[in-house]
């Protein structure tokens, strides 16, 4: 993540880069919310200041041990019950947690990673390969990763 960059968005609507780096690492802390709560109030929310590559891995890095305890430790039973999104005592929505892992831990992440490729490409920051090599791998390793793909 170019931090020298942060402020860069594609649109005025548009979310800014950095923030948008730093939701994607949030994400990650709603699997362990969603798996040891039965909400997540947004009423008092602050997103944190990140200001470096460094201090965005470790954060992030520190919530995914988190969400990987949490599954780890996780009865599956727990994925039948009900989790809300909450801003106070307004109910955003509530779902059963099994729907809100798929939907809004993985999907919501899914779709803020390639919102991010989309601003790195248009910055010309090569993007890290994510389902093997992206066009910004060298040419050998893109044959390397297809030469045995079957067409059918």
């Amino acid at each position: 993540m170019p931090f020298e960059k942060k402020d860069f968005r594609l649109a005025e609507k548009s979310e800014a880069l950095g923030r948008l780096a730093i939701h994607l690492a949030e994400i990650t802390a709603w699997w362990t919310s969603c798996i040891e709560d039965d909400k997540l109030d947004f009423k008092d929310f602050e997103p944190r200041e990140i200001n470096s590559s460094a201090a965005l891995l470790a954060y992030f890095d520190q919530l995914l041990e988190s969400a990987k305890r949490s599954l780890k430790e996780a009865k599956d039973e727990v994925f039948d019950t009900d989790w809300s999104m909450t801003h106070g005592d307004e109910i955003l929505f509530t779902l059963p947690k099994k729907q809100v892992v798929r939907i809004f831990c993985m999907n919501h992440l899914v779709h803020h990673r390639a919102q991010l490729g989309v601003y790195l490409r248009i910055l010309d920051i090569p993007i890290p390969a994510v389902y093997g090599p992206s066009a910004d791998d060298d040419e050998v390793s893109l044959i390397r990763a297809f030469e045995n793909v079957k067409l059918t």
